[in-house]
């Protein structure tokens, strides 16, 4: 855990209200739409006033903002109300605020705040600090731009939480992750009878509600194992520390693994061939391979009609793992949870030959120039069905 996330989760800990969200090309400038500082949702307004804006009045106030544990700035907290407006921003950073470049579009903003007029403020750039803040607070990475819950409270959603309560019953140790996704799934699909067509037709709102209720089933299964484990006092520190460990751990790989397990059930509805950690050049294993390992070490099949994906949650610093993956395939591809990535990252993509896979909503909170560049997911799977559709039925054999 390095030095700026540990700050940042005890942060959040301590604080009084807390809120994230990933930085996009809107804060930064980069969608040519530059907002006057960080826009904060509705539901988070206790984090700026101990009571929400009236309709027809702005109010503000001066607090101080400690970023990085490093630097301190005299900001604005403001309501705007009067005509249209209705809306929460945290604005006036002072000039040379580091945090407004095109590189921090895809970061990860916290807010905490402390007393009426102090605040602390951290950006976690790194894959690794942002997947291990979602972690300690398990968090989905649909999940941001809220308020965090500290104390991990389930939704309320009687719909699905029975279904959580019977699927948790039926296991006396941690389920693995694929069982926590299926579970997961199962759930999703039971509580709000999700019909076949829309797997095959809005393929990227149902993964993102797969994901965000994995992340609340992971929850209560916590609650299970852990609860009566932590009430009670440990034996010694490093019994503490291991426990803490294997939490962190459990959290860190089901996340990891949660989202190939999803895409892959997409995929399969969709009636995609493919296989997943297929052997490459070297020994490589690329997530996803289509059609299949088989075809790919066949050197009469076209390379043309291989398609290669990789499936990261955040992906700033590991998007290069894709590239090498197999030789025989020039353009390969992407999915992410990412919401915002700089400009510079995403010209060295296309200069890599890399195509970027987003949920579709999360296109917009990309640069402009970019957009169109990038697939969602129903458009990457109506492209691989479509070189699958006329290929010989016999290199599938």
């Amino acid at each position: 855990m390095s030095d700026i996330l540990d700050s940042a989760i005890q942060s959040v800990q301590q604080s009084k209200a807390a809120w994230c969200r990933f930085i996009t090309g809107n804060d930064t400038g980069a969608t040519g739409s530059h907002q006057a500082g960080f826009y904060i949702p509705k539901c988070a307004s206790s984090l700026l006033f101990d009571e929400p804006g009236k309709k027809g009045e702005n109010k503000e106030k001066t607090v101080q903002i400690k970023w990085q544990d490093d630097f301190t700035t005299e900001s604005c907290m403001k309501y705007y109300g009067q005509g249209t407006r209705n809306e929460y921003r945290i604005t006036r950073f002072g000039r040379g605020f580091p945090f407004f470049q095109d590189d921090n579009v895809g970061d990860l903003l916290i807010i905490a705040k402390y007393t009426e007029e102090d605040y602390l403020g951290y950006v976690l750039s790194a894959d690794e600090d942002i997947d291990g803040f979602f972690a300690y607070f398990n968090l989905a990475p649909d999940e941001t731009n809220q308020l965090i819950d500290v104390a991990g409270v389930i939704k309320p959603d009687e719909k699905i939480v029975q279904l959580f309560r019977d699927f948790v019953s039926r296991f006396d140790k941690f389920p693995d992750t694929r069982q926590m996704a299926l579970g997961a799934r199962e759930c999703y699909n039971k509580a709000y009878k999700i019909s076949e067509n829309v797997f095959k037709t809005n393929p990227d709102d149902v993964l993102l509600n797969w994901v965000d209720t994995e992340f609340r089933l992971f929850k209560c299964m916590e609650e299970k194992f852990y609860t009566d484990m932590i009430t009670h006092s440990f034996n010694s520190i490093d019994t503490f520390i291991q426990t803490a460990n294997e939490v962190l751990n459990r959290r860190k790989s089901r996340a990891g693994k949660s989202l190939e397990h999803h895409l892959s059930d997409i995929f399969v509805h969709n009636a995609l061939v493919f296989e997943e950690q297929a052997v490459t050049e070297d020994n490589k294993k690329p997530d996803f391979l289509f059609p299949n390992g088989k075809c790919y070490r066949n050197i009469q099949f076209p390379a043309e009609e291989l398609v290669v994906l990789g499936a990261k949650t955040t992906c700033k610093d590991r998007w290069r793992q894709v590239l090498t993956e197999a030789d025989r395939v020039d353009v390969k591809f992407l999915f992410t949870l990412q919401q915002g990535i700089s400009k510079n990252q995403l010209k060295e993509m296309h200069d890599s030959r890399l195509t970027l896979v987003v949920p579709r909503k999360y296109i917009s909170s990309f640069p402009r120039d970019y957009q169109d560049e990038i697939k969602d997911l129903l458009g990457f799977v109506l492209m691989v069905k479509e070189k699958q559709e006329h290929l010989p039925k016999h290199y599938f054999l």
